[in-house]
């Protein structure tokens, strides 16, 4: 019959544009990790529908995104603030962070998937077409999705979406020390770092990947962090100077 043809040709997926959500959650996103939200900052609502020219509805749908991935915190008889950060939740993120990298490697090393390679490729491209025109907020955006990419050669969905959620809290405590950061790396340094790890990636040896891992993270946002953040707990302070030591060592 002419029609069974039709009925087994599977329709093509149609990718519609992002919608006010996903466009205020990512005007809101590249706020917070850029630094132009801080740790602790109420996000005034009236303010920011002005600013993004939406209403409340996919505004507070827009911060709902945010909270799920640990960027916002609805307050009670305050309302939704910037995650505040304590020393010791800087700890927990690049510690389990570290892990995470950890695993992909493991699991993704030596890469066997051509199109998991093609991604990270694609993502340091967009890292050094931002580098060129000197848009750090949208490099940062670009450095976050390398990462990620990094990550996604473990083949793990899962491990891929908890890991992306830690990156983004990172990029949080990073924009605590914005300027410390600024100031000891440019951007085409930072895309030299990220070229020279998927060139070790592509030797195939995950111990050479994580060796360079463990010194490949700019650590620079930390000096001082004492001082912005508290909490200081006494495994959250030796992990700092344990931190110092190792950069001291690399230079």
């Amino acid at each position: 019959m002419t029609g069974s043809a039709d009925n087994t040709t599977s329709a093509p997926h149609i990718v519609g544009p992002p919608s006010l959500v996903e466009l205020a959650a990512a005007t809101l996103r590249r706020m917070i990790v850029g630094g132009d939200l801080l740790c602790g900052q109420r996000i005034v609502e009236n303010r920011l529908t002005g600013q993004l020219g939406i209403s409340r509805p996919p505004l507070r749908e827009a911060l709902r995104v945010l909270e799920r991935e640990g960027l916002v915190r609805q307050v009670p008889r305050k309302g939704v603030i910037v995650t505040p950060l304590t020393l010791h939740d800087i700890y927990e993120i690049c510690t389990l962070r570290a892990e995470f990298e950890r695993l992909a490697i493991r699991l993704g090393v030596p890469v066997t998937d051509p199109a998991r390679r093609a991604r990270c490729q694609q993502a340091l491209q967009a890292m050094t077409d931002a580098a060129r025109t000197g848009d750090r907020p949208a490099y940062l955006e670009r450095s976050f999705e390398f990462h990620v990419s990094v990550v996604g050669l473990s083949g793990h969905a899962r491990l891929e979406e908890a890991y992306r959620s830690l990156q983004l809290q990172l990029m949080l405590s990073m924009a605590l020390n914005r300027r410390a950061r600024e100031e000891h790396e440019t951007l085409d340094g930072d895309v030299a770092r990220h070229t020279h790890l998927l060139e070790i990636i592509d030797t195939g040896d995950p111990q050479a990947v994580l060796d360079e891992l463990a010194t490949h993270g700019d650590r620079s946002f930390l000096d001082g962090i004492e001082d912005t953040v508290d909490g200081h707990t006494d495994v959250a302070l030796a992990w700092l100077a344990q931190q110092r030591t190792g950069r001291k060592e690399t230079r």
